[in-house]
């Protein structure tokens, strides 16, 4: 990233955490972070990680992607720092931190929407419903929703290749609450993977596809890919079919596949120097980082915000551990921000 870039993005986004946070200044930290989890939030945080780097050079920061569940699994048996996920913690995650002794902050560092693709040569499908969705990966449908034709009348008599996140994936656990109505719930004949840009290939390279996963690699890959519009059939959230776009997704218009994003760290981990000097980056220089990546930053107050939770060592979840929660907008992940704070 240039000198001009940083400059025009901090100038943009509000200079404050990033001149205050001791994490922005070079030290003489050394050792290793370790980092695993979503591969939606992978890409904020490898940017995060890269920038980090040049400020630290002794500091070896690894970012893994085995998807959201299998990152918590890491992360609670006490094998890494920080877990990228692209939603809340849940239950049984909770409870697997607990029995290992593991406290834990979280700190939401932006908001993503799902993209709904198919191939470009689909002349077919100009958009879909949130009704046709659920239709299409209910677990019911394995082994009857196989073509086209039987999502919608008026659709081609041709097979239907569904490709999506492995069930480790928080946008597969995201996407099933939003569309199914319960998390962890679908069909199980797909073609899935915990690295995007697979599914990304595989939709690009098949005329009868339509996949799912964070919006930010559909707008990387948008001439390899077609998005379909949702509509979710509430006229309060636009009126008809809505486009997946940072906009939509911003102002709470692409609903229900918005969602905020998180990055979890282990309270003994900040005790290492390294470990809060990254994170106090991350919700320092992350936050133009977080939009260069194609996600959408929440407001700058929410950075401050979640800053303060770490130097208080603010352990738990503001969404009491219940994993997926659809419907969260930006000024409800601020609202309940605010109301975590000590008065």
């Amino acid at each position: 990233m240039s000198k001009t870039t940083r400059l025009v993005a901090l100038l943009a986004l509000g200079t404050a955490v990033a001149t205050a946070s001791p994490g922005c200044r070079k030290s003489s930290a050394a050792g290793m972070v370790r980092v695993d989890g979503s591969s939606t939030v992978f890409p904020i945080t490898e940017a995060v990680a890269e920038e980090f780097g040049k400020v630290h050079p002794d500091v070896k920061v690894t970012v893994g992607i085995s998807g959201t569940g299998g990152g918590f699994k890491k992360f609670c048996a006490g094998e890494t720092d920080l877990s990228d996920a692209s939603r809340p913690i849940k239950p049984t995650e909770v409870e697997a931190c607990a029995k290992a002794g593991i406290e834990y902050v979280e700190l939401p560092v932006a908001y993503d929407g799902i993209a709904i693709v198919v191939h470009p040569r689909n002349d077919w499908a100009q958009h879909i419903t949130v009704e046709e969705l659920g239709k299409l990966w209910a677990p019911e449908a394995q082994g009857q929703v196989l073509r086209w034709s039987d999502v919608r009348v008026g659709w081609p008599d041709r097979e239907i290749h569904l490709f999506g996140p492995g069930v480790d994936s928080g946008t597969y656990d995201y996407f099933t609450e939003a569309v199914v109505g319960k998390e962890h719930s679908s069909r199980g004949d797909f073609t899935s993977s915990e690295d995007d840009n697979v599914l990304v290939q595989g939709i690009a390279t098949d005329e009868l596809a339509l996949g799912f996963f964070g919006f930010a690699y559909y707008d990387e890959n948008r001439d390899k890919l077609k998005l379909l519009p949702v509509d979710d059939g509430k006229p309060d959230n636009g009126d008809g079919p809505v486009a997946a776009s940072l906009e939509a997704i911003r102002n709470g218009t692409y609903q229900p596949l918005s969602r905020p994003l998180f990055v979890y760290v282990a309270v003994k981990s900040l005790e290492r120097p390294e470990v809060a000097q990254f994170v106090e980056y991350y919700l320092a220089e992350g936050v133009p980082l977080v939009a260069e990546v194609g996600y959408v930053p929440l407001p700058e107050r929410a950075y401050p915000l979640a800053l303060q939770r770490v130097r208080e060592r603010r352990a738990g979840s503001m969404f009491a551990g219940k994993g997926s929660m659809v419907g969260v907008t930006i000024d409800t992940l601020l609202e309940r921000e605010a109301a975590a704070a000590p008065q």
